[in-house]
């Protein structure tokens, strides 16, 4: 790959997390405080998927985490095992 096309990819990557930030930071802290009939409303989903989103996430994440892990541990216990005998 060319530098110029990382350039991209990370300028690319940069914009969608800078506009996930805002999003996420703008549904959490200001959408609380408007008025429910306000149009602004419907841009954002209901208020309990700020939280219900990232507690799945991070279940999912911590799993595959310790999942990985104990597949590895697993993979170097029969690597040792295999050596010793």
């Amino acid at each position: 790959m060319s530098l110029v096309h990382d350039k991209a990819i990370g300028a690319a990557l940069l914009a969608i997390g800078s506009f996930v930030f805002a999003y996420y930071s703008t549904w959490t802290l200001v959408i609380p405080f408007v008025d429910e009939d306000h149009p602004a409303r419907r841009l954002f989903p209901p208020q309990w998927f700020a939280v219900a989103i990232p507690v799945f996430l991070l279940a999912v994440g911590v799993t595959g985490l310790f999942g990985f892990l104990s597949f590895v541990m697993l993979k170097s216990g029969k690597k040792a095992a295999k050596k010793s005998t």
